[in-house]
């Protein structure tokens, strides 16, 4: 009888024994959400650190492709101050490809002289280019080329069509002409009459540095040619494909061996000291940028650079 009494268990001692076992039971519950928490943090640290990586690869990928167009437009105006004529780069917006550090690089250049210098252009000559790239009627043409004539020039005379102070104030306008040159050629977007979808069609063949009064051929775009005296479409297509056989030459006779339809020889137009580049780059991996940067040759005493930055513009192409 005091075995079996040994060995049987009173209430209480059951109770503490259920006690036990709920609180084995609770430390499992929590133990097993700890380790699903742990597991989720460990996750989501992963997936940061994942995250990061791949953004600074990215930004790694990025700035080396940005250095990559500086070296294009840094090889450019080594090539534009070439001794060798032969190899010497031409400005007239064909393409040179080259390898750099692993970067497919394409570099463009254009001489200002090629393009329609807002300070300068005969007023009928803006008309044209007006009528052909914006594809306005011939009136409208040239009230907008009367307006620009407006904008730059020293006095407050009305040109025929064009727009002074008082036509700006009848257009709710709250500034008025310049009346000076063009600073920039952006400044264009103020004169009356300009949209910014002609400006972005224009803005490419314009410039206020060339200082002439009529685009030098051997550097100008097609859209620029067909404003010339005596061009047309034809003609335009097959000055540029004989432009672009010639082999390149030395600067400023880029045009050697042709002649506008009125006879006169291109090669004796000379060429510009200023220059527009556009570099692009592209890595193996795929990241790529570009650059459009105005450069004017000559040493900076200053600096001391063989050339200086006259307008930058990044991440743009055309």
């Amino acid at each position: 009888m005091s075995s079996v009494h040994r060995t049987s268990s009173t209430p209480r001692t059951v109770q503490a024994r259920h006690r036990r076992s709920r609180q084995r039971g609770v430390a499992l519950v929590l133990v097993l959400w700890v380790s699903v928490l742990i597991t989720v943090l460990l996750a989501s640290f992963s997936l940061s650190a994942r995250v990061e990586a791949l953004q600074g690869r990215n930004l790694l990928d990025s700035t080396r492709a940005r250095y990559a167009a500086e070296a294009g437009l840094h090889r450019a105006a080594y090539e534009l101050r070439g001794n060798n004529p032969d190899t010497r780069w031409v400005a007239d917006g064909r393409v040179y490809p080259f390898e750099f550090e692993g970067a497919e690089i394409e570099v463009q250049l254009y001489d200002e002289t090629g393009k329609v210098d807002l300070n300068v252009t005969d007023p009928l000559l803006l008309a044209a280019l007006f009528e052909i790239v914006g594809k306005l009627q011939k009136p409208a043409a040239e009230a907008l080329a009367a307006a620009v004539v407006d904008w730059r020039d020293p006095d407050d005379l009305l040109t025929l069509n064009g727009a002074e102070a008082d036509q700006y104030k009848s257009e709710g306008r709250k500034y008025k002409p310049r009346n000076a040159p063009f600073e920039t050629v952006s400044e264009l977007q103020q004169v009356l009459g300009m949209s910014f979808e002609l400006y972005r069609e224009l803005e490419p063949l314009l410039t206020i540095y060339s200082g002439r009064a009529q685009p030098n051929p051997a550097f100008a775009a097609p859209e620029v040619l067909q404003i010339l005296p005596g061009m047309n479409p034809d003609l335009v297509q097959l000055f540029v494909r004989q432009r672009e056989a010639i082999a390149p030459g030395p600067a400023g006779a880029a045009g050697a061996g042709l002649a506008l339809p009125d006879g006169t020889p291109v090669v004796a137009q000379g060429g510009g000291l200023t220059y527009t580049i556009r570099s692009r780059a592209q890595l193996p991996g795929g990241a790529k940028t570009s650059l459009e940067a105005t450069i004017r040759l000559g040493a900076s005493m200053v600096a001391r650079r063989p050339f200086r930055i006259v307008r930058w513009r990044d991440g743009e192409s055309r």
